[in-house]
């Protein structure tokens, strides 16, 4: 992509600037009209601006990216009202493209302009105010009062990172120790943060964030049904326009991307080349560049979750050095704190913020914690909780030779989760639920007139175990098209549940080999693995079927299995989710042939 930065007088220096004017509002539930106006220059308080948290001061600022582009990045800075302006404090930073005044992903009705509302439940939950911390909000290039191209968490953004953490690190009033807080793309930049090693970062908490780029867009070279439309829906945020009562500067550099057609342009040409090893798409394998990283890092991640799926997880925790802290479980796209209607906690787990706090607290101020968390809390595939010092813990690893077959490579699928807008959708907009199609359950029973897919089987467990880890496959396919791999539970009496699945682009005969989502899945006594191996039936990808009968020969599925013998029980509830994911991808089979590979625990 090519990076167009705006030129200005304000970037070769930091200015601090404040509204001159403001004028009544708040949302459109808390609109007062007659509100205090700040005078010129001064920081806006919650009681001058319902907009701004209690208990802080707004003010907003510009500096410039860090690649000598002449990008110049907007920020909006609360401090702790009750602390003088020269108060050092530690400072928690989010950077990214939802922190438009007017809105995160559109125009929200505001009628009065103040900071953006995305981390209010972060703010107001864990008290950062009262504890007194600095929460900074940057845009990225391209989003809300930053000027440039957008870049996917290219290059220019993470140049837009570091010098965001560098000049929260310099102002008078930090501490120089900075954090990030982050969930979905502003969890990503925090990923992003971990990778630039920078000495002033001194801990990142990343909800739900993608570990590789190229997973949101394409799977081993075939698209997924969001391929541009993820692109267009950023392009909708770029554009959002600034309010009436923003000042001039914002303004200006809001309507950026508006006179700069080419940056629009550029970011959907730029997100369609499907070989992930290019330099576009390697310049984003945010896995890859975790390698030696220390930062202190507190992850969530659902693995069942529709839209930043697990894929790559394992491989950036592996590269990643530091201390690690991670809720993973079985959720959707949620936040740690988030609660459904009935007040339930969508991730099951109480204390997020409580946790949170303790994990900054350690590290942004050297305050050794009253409670021992612990390292990791997972749920697993029955709703049980439980407490790990890693992830994931190995029992015993081995490979299943799976038997050798064929099928028509035929496709077969629409899109079972069907968006808005074909497929227009960013990180905080996807899919809530992938549920099976008729197609793919039909598809998953055997003897289909079609012979779109075959089927290896596992005997049954003896024991319970657990599969967790990143399952992979490898075969060898005798000519081009595409290929699904999907792992199934299956229940004694025939009723199964997809749990996990991948897909690849076969480009010639050979041998071609993929990693799986990562998972942590348990299976009862007497329960079987079914593993499918076929066309692409599924409406989460847009393939190009081949038309192809294909034989598979010499496959082999590499599983790391837990006995949960060893648990320990931790505080969590069964997260919401879990039944509707069962709900929507369980089937009952017609017909389960012998297992031909064990599915036990193997030591030695």
């Amino acid at each position: 992509m090519n990076i167009r930065g705006k030129a200005s007088t304000a970037a070769a220096a930091v200015a601090l600037v404040t509204l001159a004017t403001l004028t009544a509002g708040g949302s459109p539930a808390a609109a007062q009209a007659g509100a205090v106006t700040a005078p010129a220059g001064a920081p806006v308080t919650h009681e001058e601006n319902p907009r701004v948290p209690e208990g802080a001061a707004w003010t907003e600022a510009y500096f410039p990216s860090s690649d000598g582009s002449g990008v110049e990045l907007h920020a909006d800075v609360l401090r702790p009202a009750h602390l003088p302006a020269e108060a050092k404090t530690p400072v928690i930073l989010s950077v990214g493209p939802y922190f438009a005044h007017a809105g995160q992903t559109g125009p929200e009705g505001w009628d009065r302009v103040g900071p953006s509302a995305r981390f209010q439940d972060f703010i107001d939950g864990a008290g950062l105010m009262a504890r007194g911390y600095t929460f900074v909000m940057v845009d990225l290039r391209g989003f809300g009062g930053s000027t440039g191209c957008l870049d996917w968490v290219g290059p220019g953004e993470q140049a837009d990172v570091r010098a965001a953490i560098d000049w929260a690190a310099g102002q008078p009033w930090s501490t120089g120790k900075v954090a990030m807080y982050g969930k979905s793309y502003d969890a990503v930049t925090g990923l992003v943060g971990n990778n630039l090693k920078l000495r002033s970062l001194k801990a990142v908490v990343a909800q739900e964030p993608v570990w590789n780029m190229y997973n949101y867009l394409f799977s081993n070279k075939v698209a997924r049904p969001n391929v541009t439309g993820t692109p267009a829906a950023y392009n909708s945020i770029a554009t959002i326009p600034a309010m009436a009562d923003d000042s001039d500067r914002y303004k200006a550099n809001a309507a950026y991307e508006v006179s700069h057609p080419e940056c629009l342009s550029d970011n959907i040409t730029n997100n369609n080349d499907p070989d992930e090893h290019s330099a576009y798409w390697s310049a984003r394998d945010l896995a890859a560049h975790a390698a030696g990283t220390r930062t202190p890092l507190f992850v969530t991640q659902g693995f069942i979750e529709p839209n930043t799926k697990p894929e790559d997880m394992e491989v950036y925790l592996d590269h990643h050095r530091g201390r690690e802290r991670g809720w993973l479980g079985q959720w959707e796209h949620v936040r740690g704190n988030d609660t459904d209607a009935e007040g339930r906690l969508l991730q099951g787990r109480a204390g997020w913020f409580d946790e949170v706090m303790r994990f900054y607290d350690q590290y942004l101020r050297g305050v050794d914690p009253s409670v021992t968390d612990p390292a990791y809390a997972i749920e697993d595939s029955l709703g049980h909780w439980r407490a790990q010092t890693t992830w994931p813990v190995i029992t015993a690893s081995y490979g299943a030779r799976l038997s050798s077959g064929r099928y028509l490579d035929q496709g077969g699928a629409t899109t079972t989760a069907a968006p808005a807008d074909d497929g227009r959708w960013d990180m905080e907009r996807a899919p809530r639920i992938e549920p099976l199609s008729g197609t793919e359950k039909n598809a998953a029973k055997r003897g289909d007139a079609a012979a779109t897919s075959y089927w290896t089987w596992s005997t049954p467990a003896p024991q319970p175990l657990r599969i967790t880890g990143t399952p992979k496959i490898r075969l060898n396919a005798s000519t081009s098209g595409n290929v699904m791999v999907r792992l199934w539970d299956v229940a004694p009496d025939g009723t199964a549940t997809m749990f996990d699945e991948n897909v690849a682009l076969l480009e010639n005969r050979g041998t071609i080999s993929f990693d799986l989502k990562s998972a942590d899945w348990t299976f009862e006594e007497g329960h079987r693995l079914g593993v499918q191996i076929g066309t692409i039936d599924s409406g989460r990808w847009r393939d190009v079927p081949s038309g192809n009968t294909i034989r598979i020969s010499d496959a082999r599925l590499s599983l790391d299995l837990q006995s949960p013998r060893s648990d320990v029980p931790t505080q969590g509830d069964r997260s919401p989710y879990l039944d509707q994911y069962l709900a929507a991808n369980t089937v009952t089979l017609g017909d389960v042939g012998p297992g031909t590979f064990p599915l036990r625990i193997r030591r030695g």
